[in-house]
């Protein structure tokens, strides 16, 4: 077996990071599912050195833990934390919008309008049962990194990342599409953008994610 050169080291273990950190994130590898070094090698094409790194990588993400000489497992989760996740999302994103519509011009309110209108569509498919969840919820992703992409702040923007992951690591385990509900909180969420109304918007932002964790608890997935 070849040695990987360190340039080549370093792209396999960002693409190896990235997908197994996406089969995290869309549920994949579930929480709690033992992380064996060796299935992982022939799952992912990548060397157990590489694969250590990328498992302790994660695990300082929070998205791993590292059990000592018993290896790694993915990150259980739980009603607490789901709660905990959606007080910090709140917080974040309902700081970073209220800088973004503060600071908004034509390029950002672009943004914001394209990654609705990939959502909407996705929604609408969503809908009629024809549509993918994955995708679904990558351009629910979008439209929310959209509405704060303009906040002026990496380390805010860093922030809310990490916990907007996590949490969605959650919708995939334990949200079911839930109607049209979500779709006019987003539309409003649009409008609210455009209009530069950030006080409504925090308030369609709660009523949004607290109706995704009432939904959640409900399904009894997390127990």
């Amino acid at each position: 077996m070849l040695l990987e050169r360190p340039d080549e080291a370093e792209t396999i273990g960002d693409d190896g990071h990235r997908r197994i950190r996406d089969d995290i994130l869309f549920g994949r590898l579930r929480p709690g599912q033992k992380l064996r070094l060796d299935g992982l090698k022939e799952s992912y094409g990548v060397s157990v050195s590489t694969l250590r790194e990328i498992l302790s990588r994660l695990a300082a993400e929070g998205l791993v833990l590292a059990e000592g000489r018993r290896g790694f497992e993915v990150a259980p989760v739980s009603i607490d934390n789901l709660k905990e996740l959606a007080e910090l999302r709140l917080l974040l994103e309902g700081h970073a919008m209220a800088a973004s519509f503060a600071r908004a011009d034509v390029e950002w309110e672009g943004r914001v309008v394209s990654a609705h209108h990939k959502l909407a569509s996705t929604e609408r498919l969503m809908g009629k049962k024809v549509g993918e969840p994955e995708q679904w919820k990558r351009y629910d992703s979008e439209f929310h990194q959209a509405l704060i992409s303009n906040c002026g702040s990496r380390a805010m923007m860093e922030a809310h990342a990490a916990v907007f992951d996590k949490y969605f690591r959650y919708q995939m385990i334990a949200f079911n599409y839930r109607g049209e509900e979500p779709g006019h909180q987003h539309r409003s969420l649009l409008d609210c953008a455009l209009a530069r109304d950030a006080a409504e918007a925090k308030a369609v932002l709660a009523a949004h994610v607290e109706g995704c964790v009432t939904h959640a608890l409900a399904t009894g997935a997390l127990r």
